[in-house]
């Protein structure tokens, strides 16, 4: 039964949603690269088997939980995860210890996998598919709103101490979670009834649609394949360009030429920049953003990513190297709404979650296949090397998208 209480509007409520859980995100990882090297004294192995713990939690979770949100429910699904990652948050900031640090990766990982594919499923269902890819740009760019406070937060709570906006943004997601169960409501999605419930076949055979939609629809195997690429490129990046950046010389500002103060400063200039160019993108050619075939759009962001990268492995100035790590975020941020609206508009509601989660596996396939051999090449060959292995790993990605036709989807057919 529906308790009357959870009336709050679907979009109000996903753009509430997303925006605090940027904020809380920012307020936790703008300063946790500082936090595990000064706080928890973690040894650069120690940091790579940090973010493969994270990513295997990912890659071993999110089928099953993409499978209960489509037999179960999407609501409760989202509001397991957020708490998960909450508690996740809460407990590397409580112990700056390695094995601490290392079970915070797995509840969050796990968490996060609860609601990838539920929320977007969630709403596709509440809204309707052909509504979503407007939803997902203007919530975009709420978050990035969200993420600059939650930057400028932990920046000014870090001058106090490192562990106290990461134990903040834990309480946050918690407190999250408690308003989602109250206030989220699902009046379109239908759970199987107990009484014609086979659990293991209805499992099986929702499994077995996603996997089908996954082989048979041209759209959704290309993103399979493009997050399978990705991942194998951006978990090295994203663990190695901190590396470089920390090996130039700071300028002093304020009396400080502090790494902490540098980061929450940088990351605060990456974000506005992307919050940005979201809004003029969106005035100027929204029709580009909801069409339904974005692949031109898409290839163009995917090549300013292959340039991004490449640019930063080679460029020996501080400014000049920022600038590439943000045409890369930039690119990154704005071809996510689009291409998330793209695969919504392909699947149906029945598996919408399951399908969602296994383009998110695949880029945890990546993430975990390649990164470990890129950090190894760094390690042998040097930084520079590893960074442009990368940079030429995501190269297929814009002729991939650029390639793509799609005819009207026949959703009966899978």
């Amino acid at each position: 039964m529906r308790t009357t209480y959870r009336s709050a509007d679907p979009v109000r409520t996903y753009r509430t949603y997303k925006t605090v859980w940027a904020f809380c995100a920012a307020l936790c990882f703008t300063l946790s690269a500082v936090y595990y090297v000064r706080d928890a004294g973690l040894s650069p192995l120690q940091l790579v088997l940090v973010g493969t713990t994270l990513e295997l939690a990912c890659f071993l979770f999110e089928i099953p939980t993409g499978i209960v949100a489509d037999l179960y429910s999407r609501r409760l699904s989202i509001v397991i995860g957020v708490a998960l990652i909450g508690c996740g948050f809460l407990l590397q900031g409580l112990s700056p210890t390695f094995l601490a640090i290392l079970g915070a990766q797995v509840l969050w990982g796990i968490g996060y996998t609860f609601t990838s594919g539920a929320d977007q499923a969630w709403l596709a269902d509440e809204v309707g598919a052909d509504q979503v890819a407007g939803v997902l740009v203007r919530t975009q760019q709420l978050s990035l709103g969200g993420t600059i406070l939650g930057t400028i937060s932990a920046g000014a709570l870090g001058l106090l101490d490192l562990s106290l906006p990461i134990k903040l943004s834990g309480i946050g997601m918690i407190v999250l979670a408690v308003l989602l169960a109250v206030f989220m409501r699902e009046v379109n999605f239908h759970r199987t009834p107990a009484s014609e419930r086979e659990t293991f076949k209805q499992m099986a055979d929702t499994f077995k649609h996603g996997f089908a939609v996954a082989r048979k629809r041209p759209v959704v195997r290309t993103l399979v394949l493009i997050s399978l690429i990705s991942g194998l490129s951006s978990e090295a990046f994203d663990r190695l360009w901190q590396v470089k950046i920390l090996s130039f010389q700071f300028p002093t500002v304020f009396g400080t030429s502090d790494p902490a103060f540098w980061f929450t400063v940088l990351g605060l200039i990456g974000t506005l920049l992307t919050l940005i160019s979201s809004l003029i993108l969106n005035r100027l050619s929204p029709e580009r953003l909801t069409a339904a075939h974005p692949n031109g759009v898409l290839a163009l962001l995917a090549l300013f990513q292959v340039i991004g990268v490449l640019a930063f492995a080679l460029l020996g100035n501080l400014w000049l190297a920022l600038a590439a790590v943000w045409l890369r975020s930039i690119a990154d941020a704005l071809s996510w709404p689009v291409e998330s609206a793209w695969l919504n508009r392909n699947v149906e509601s029945r598996s919408r979650a399951t399908v969602i989660s296994f383009v998110s596996q695949a880029n945890a396939i990546g993430q975990v296949a390649g990164g470990p051999p890129l950090g190894a090449l760094a390690g042998r060959a040097g930084l520079r090397t590893a960074l442009v292995a990368s940079g030429l790993l995501l190269a297929p990605i814009p002729a991939l998208f650029a390639r793509l036709r799609t005819p009207a989807p026949d959703l009966d057919r899978v």
